[in-house]
């Protein structure tokens, strides 16, 4: 979990503050543009949206494709920060029931 921006998911800044180095090393040794992200603050994956500078927007670990130049993250019921296209919520486990007859 993350100690650096203090579980503070209700962050409205476009990069956490954790994120910075991560970013840093994207801007500047790929030819990758970041333009938002997320840790997860150990609800959902670690997310980080980029520009591949042919007009591609991509959640870098996951090389999906955003269809979309903003709002990127949507937040839930509980305030936290997530990409549709990438966390797919988290599902119980089903019980089985038997049936006697």
């Amino acid at each position: 979990m993350c100690n650096q921006c203090n579980k503070n998911h209700l962050n409205n800044n476009r990069k956490d503050k954790c994120m910075q180095k991560i970013c840093w090393l994207i801007n500047n040794k790929t030819d990758y543009k970041t333009l938002s992200a997320c840790c997860g603050h150990g609800r959902y994956p670690m997310t980080i949206i980029v520009d591949d500078k042919r007009g591609r927007i991509l959640e870098y670990f996951s090389q999906i494709e955003i269809p979309r130049t903003r709002n990127f993250y949507k937040r839930d019921g509980d305030g936290f920060f997530y990409i549709q296209e990438v966390s797919k919520p988290k599902r119980l486990p089903t019980r089985r029931v038997r049936i006697k007859r």
